[in-house]
């Protein structure tokens, strides 16, 4: 895994004129069948990947925190929101709340998350491949599938799907 990891980005890059192209098209006439065929492919990688063996989204990125997030959590820490904001979150340059640190905080050595049953909605949805709408998401697909294998081979599996 640790290979193919270290290879996603370049293999990320070399495919992003190819995947631009497609998402443009995807948008401007999304098939009516988008929603079954991405939750049929996400559904599918996920039988074959195992995030923690990964867990570079956790080691490279982080998620944005909503208040429902904060909330939940610093609960889950019994802590007023405010310290739970004080002790691991910053603002970004769009107002939103990250982590202040990457890689996560509540990812342990064995990529384990330490808060997994009160995880940010980002956690949960990630890598929003089985989304509604999924061509709405375009731009955050491009990011994702040069952190994610999982993200990554989907699109690839998409492309083959939709002709486009």
């Amino acid at each position: 895994m640790e290979e193919i990891i270290k290879l996603l980005p370049k293999k990320a890059k070399e495919k992003e004129v190819e995947n631009k192209k497609f998402f443009t098209k995807l948008k401007k006439k999304p098939p009516k069948n988008l929603d079954y065929v991405m939750q049929e492919l996400h559904t599918n990688e996920f039988k074959k990947t195992d995030c923690l063996k990964c867990a570079n989204c956790c080691k490279t990125t982080g998620p944005l925190f909503t208040n429902n997030d904060i909330a939940r959590i610093s609960k889950h820490f019994r802590q007023k929101p405010q310290q739970f904001i004080s002790a691991y979150l910053r603002l970004d340059e769009e107002n939103d709340y990250v982590l202040q640190t990457v890689p996560c905080s509540f990812l342990g050595a064995d990529n384990y998350c330490s808060i997994y049953d009160v995880r940010p909605k980002a956690c949960r949805e990630f890598p929003h491949t089985d989304r509604k709408k999924f061509q709405q998401i375009s731009n955050l697909t491009l990011k994702n599938v040069s952190i994610c294998p999982a993200a990554f081979n989907i699109v690839e599996e998409m492309k083959r799907a939709i002709k486009m």
